[in-house]
This record gives C-alpha cells, sequence and structure tokens, in this order.
C-alpha cells in the first residue's frame, strides 16, 4: 500500500488510466473491464483493475487539478511501478475549429505553475506526450471516426479563472483546449521515464460557450475510452 493507494503489490497493472472523476472510473471500468476489481477506495478515489481484449489495465481516479493526480501518479509509479498512464478527461476547446464532443490529443501542455515548478527553478520545461503513444492514439481514432486534433493544450492550475487576457494569449498562440492535469502528468512521465499521454474530449469551449449536455457525455467519453485502451496496447 502507499500513503493515498490501498492497493496492494501486484492489484495494479502496468497500464493506468487516470480520469479525474473516480465515479467516471467506476463507470470506465464496468463499462470497458471485464473481472474488475475494486483495489482502492482510500478518500473515496476508486481504482479498478481488471482485463481489457486480454490486456490487464487499471483504471484510478485522479481527482480535479495537478497537485491532486500528482499525488496518484508519483504513487503509481513509485509504489507500484505502472509504466504507462493515461489521462482520460474533459477539457475546454479554445479554438474556432475545435468542436463540442472532438478528441484532442495533448502533444504538449503548457502551464503557469504546476507541483513540480519549484524544482526548475529559472527553467521553462516543456512537458510532451509519449510519441508512441500518440501516435497510436491518433491511428485509433482515425479509425473510429472520431474527429481528433493534435497539438499543445494549456493545463491551469485554477478552475475559476480570472485571466481572460492569458486565455487570449492561449487562443492566439495556438493552444486547442484547456484542463487541469496533463502538464504534470507529463513531466512526472518525463522525470521517472514512463509513458504518458492525455487523450480528452471537449465538453465545453471557451469561445462559443457551447457545452456538451450531460445526457450525451457517456457516448462520447467512451470513445475516449476506447482510444486510449487501443493506444496503450498498440503502442
Amino acid at each position: 500500500m502507499s500513503l493515498h493507494i490501498g492497493a496492494e503489490q501486484g492489484d495494479i497493472a502496468e497500464v493506468v488510466l487516470m480520469p479525474g472523476d473516480p465515479y467516471r472510473a467506476k463507470w470506465a471500468a464496468e463499462t470497458f473491464l471485464t473481472d474488475a476489481k475494486c483495489i482502492n477506495e482510500v478518500r473515496g478515489m476508486l481504482g479498478f483493475t481488471g482485463m481489457w481484449n486480454g490486456h490487464r489495465v487499471t483504471i484510478q481516479g485522479s481527482g480535479m487539478g495537478m497537485p491532486s493526480l500528482s499525488i496518484y501518479a508519483n504513487e503509481l509509479i513509485r509504489d507500484y511501478d505502472a509504466k504507462t498512464l493515461i489521462r482520460i478527461g474533459s477539457c475546454g476547446g479554445m479554438q474556432d475549429h475545435v468542436g463540442i464532443r472532438d478528441v484532442i490529443l495533448a502533444m504538449s501542455a503548457t502551464t503557469v505553475n504546476t507541483p513540480s515548478s519549484g524544482m526548475f527553478r529559472e527553467l521553462n520545461f516543456a512537458p510532451t506526450a509519449d510519441f508512441g503513444l500518440l501516435h497510436a492514439a491518433y491511428a485509433a481514432a482515425q479509425s473510429h471516426d472520431s474527429k481528433v486534433h493534435v497539438g499543445p493544450i494549456y493545463s491551469s492550475d485554477v478552475f475559476y479563472d480570472e485571466r481572460p487576457d492569458l486565455n487570449e494569449q492561449m487562443v492566439r498562440h495556438g493552444i486547442l483546449a484547456v484542463e487541469m492535469e496533463a502538464a504534470e502528468l507529463y513531466t512526472l512521465a518525463a522525470r521517472y521515464g514512463r509513458r504518458a499521454l492525455a487523450v480528452l474530449t471537449v465538453s465545453d469551449h471557451l469561445i462559443t460557450h457551447e457545452a456538451l449536455p450531460a445526457s450525451d457525455r457517456e457516448k462520447t467519453f467512451g470513445d475516449m475510452v476506447e482510444i486510449a485502451l487501443t493506444a496503450a496496447f498498440a503502442a
């Protein structure tokens, strides 16, 4: 066991999908895995391990924001030796050509601050996805007939952002979408020599102010999970 994950050694697979919402982890495990077993309930952050197409997979909630994700990703890597970590979550579109329900594969993640920022001091470290996972996810999205975008995203460290000027610069510089976790995940993967990717579904849009109705989210998020699972074992 680790401080925040109650799983025993051997309970967690080398491939881990990380939704922010623990109940989305439960839904994904029940929907996509066979013989899924709950391996973590500490602080209500649910985790499950089961089988997908003959492959062992863990789906572990990460919580909201980079500080929370950092706790779970660190422990998954350091205490359970996870090799591949894929964030599956929602994001807000930031470009006119990005639509609601589109899938975004985050090639890089810009941020103002992460839990890892202190160690870099004056350096602006540029965290990026694993290319093998990125390439495999793009192929999976195309074969799945999903509208997919590959490019940079912005990992914000605040949800209720009061910096419209900053968002304007993100849009100006081609940032596809905003979310709250990927930059720290990519940084930790680089630090420990692991593979990481963020596969995101556009659930709302900062420019058009559209939002995905709750009733439509399950099918759309299901596409994202399938892409992530396919990429994990194709790369």
